[in-house]
């Protein structure tokens, strides 16, 4: 039986998607499911994608047989730039077969594949696709990493209201409050998102993510265990 795909993408680039997906696979290490991190897109690098060996290094292991494959990101471009562009610079366009093909692989092997997005959720991949089109069509949930910091209300609630506009179930938020945050802001923040998660129709918890791995209880709330 093929494993699961949960999606891991966030509001904006530098938000802490890396962060909360290695995270995440570390907190289900050695319970009762296999997990394994893939990350769609990486640009800004060349053999193995960057994001890929932070994944392992916050999960403490080394590289796996399936990153030397490519199936953990079959698509890794040069120039740090969106994928689109990156892609063009090389004379080439993303390959969301090849990148389909992989995730496939993937399942075939473990129970929980993290998929890991690419700046944010409306990033395009090609010029006709978008990555949150992507996970639509895909049929994946989705785990959505914001922060306490200014700006991110807004950021949220586009992501949120792009998330329903196209009926993609959000999992999970993820509040990344891993740098040093004023409480007032950041509690506020945290109530404004799920006031507009719940208007939106979205039960998904808010999972506060800080300085290590998320507990069983947090697991348990996002139906990972």
């Amino acid at each position: 039986m093929n494993g699961t795909v949960l999606a891991v993408s966030g509001i904006d680039t530098g938000v802490g998607k890396t962060y909360t997906t290695g995270l995440l696979a570390k907190a289900l290490l050695g319970r009762s499911k296999t997990v394994i991190t893939q990350k769609i897109v990486q640009t800004g690098c060349e053999g193995i994608a960057e994001d890929i060996l932070e994944h392992r290094r916050l999960m403490g292991i080394g590289v796996q047989d399936s990153d030397r494959e490519g199936l953990t990101c079959p698509s890794v471009f040069r120039y740090p730039a969106s994928p689109h562009l990156s892609a063009a610079l090389e004379g080439l366009e993303v390959d969301l077969q090849r990148i389909r093909r992989s995730t496939i692989a993937l399942q075939q092997r473990y129970d929980l594949v993290l998929l890991e997005g690419v700046g944010g959720l409306l990033v395009p991949l090609t010029l006709d696709l978008l990555f949150v089109d992507y996970i639509r069509d895909a049929g994946y949930e989705l785990l959505l990493v914001t922060s306490p910091r200014l700006g991110s209300i807004n950021h949220t609630l586009l992501s949120i209201e792009a998330c329903r506009h196209r009926g993609i179930v959000i999992r999970g938020v993820i509040y990344n409050c891993f740098q040093e945050v004023d409480k007032l802001i950041a509690d506020d923040t945290r109530e404004v998102i799920f006031h507009y998660l719940a208007k939106a129709g979205y039960a998904a918890p808010i999972i506060d993510l800080r300085d290590g791995p998320p507990d069983r209880d947090a697991l348990a709330r996002l139906s990972l265990l």
